[in-house]
């Protein structure tokens, strides 16, 4: 998996990117076909980080799943032990005690139809999250065809579709990550900044390969956890023995 990771960082447009010395050097240290525990490969991480800013450790897992079926496709979303090193703005569309709590729970904006038109007449996308409502549903679908391509739309599996707004909003402050399967069963989400320690990046990965097993299709036979890999942002993919976890 982390090869695919690799394309993704060294090509743009099609193109292969020239590599550079730091990538180059943090590369060297990662030994080809290796498979690190995960102890091992939070430290090699954390080494082969290369960009001057705090960079993001990303987790992907390849998944032996068809996602061409329904009841193979996997979304949700968690709150990490350790957060995610990310504080998120917060829109939550909601009326009457729903709006109170969420405002009390720290939401960086709260409204109901005012918000909405705020998006649709200004192209207003000043936060990173949405949580509404049930009720509010129905007034979102308007604006559904801008806040699907940003993966802003509110969605019930992911629990930014509730009454229950505070714990919503406290839930997306602690450092809670939103997943799902991509078409080649991949699952890709943040566990951290380098600025971690080994130990809490290490919490972070057991505890959501953890859930991803939990969360296994029954209809899945065979080997279910392919590939697991983690990298910082620009940063070469490192490969965890997934044999480590049962799966």
């Amino acid at each position: 998996m982390w090869e695919e990771l690799f394309i993704r960082k060294t090509t743009q447009g099609g193109k292969t990117m020239k590599k550079g010395k730091k990538y180059v050097e943090a590369a060297s240290k990662v030994e080809k076909g290796k498979l690190y525990t995960v102890e091992e490969a939070v430290k090699l991480v954390k080494e082969t980080s290369v960009a001057k800013f705090d960079e993001t450790v990303e987790l992907v897992l390849r998944l032996n799943l068809d996602t061409k079926k329904a009841d193979q496709q996997l979304r949700g979303a968690t709150v990490l032990p350790n957060g995610i090193g990310k504080t998120k703005k917060v829109l939550v569309i909601a009326k009457g005690d729903a709006a109170t709590q969420a405002k009390e729970a720290g939401a960086d904006y709260v409204g109901d139809m005012d918000m909405i038109e705020k998006i649709e007449k200004e192209n207003w996308f000043d936060f990173d999250t949405m949580i509404a409502t049930p009720d509010m549903m129905p007034l979102l679908g308007k604006i559904g065809r801008v806040l699907g391509p940003r993966g802003l739309m509110p969605n019930p599996k992911t629990g930014t579709v509730t009454m229950d707004t505070k714990r919503a909003v406290e839930d997306v402050k602690k450092g809670r990550v939103e997943y799902r399967t991509d078409s080649f069963g991949n699952v890709a989400v943040s566990i951290g900044k380098v600025s971690f320690d080994e130990v809490k990046l290490a919490e972070n990965l057991k505890a959501f390969v953890s859930l991803i097993i939990k969360t296994k299709p029954s209809v899945v036979k065979g080997k279910y956890v392919k590939n697991i890999s983690i990298s910082t942002t620009m940063g070469p993919g490192i490969k965890i023995d997934s044999n480590t976890f049962e799966a």
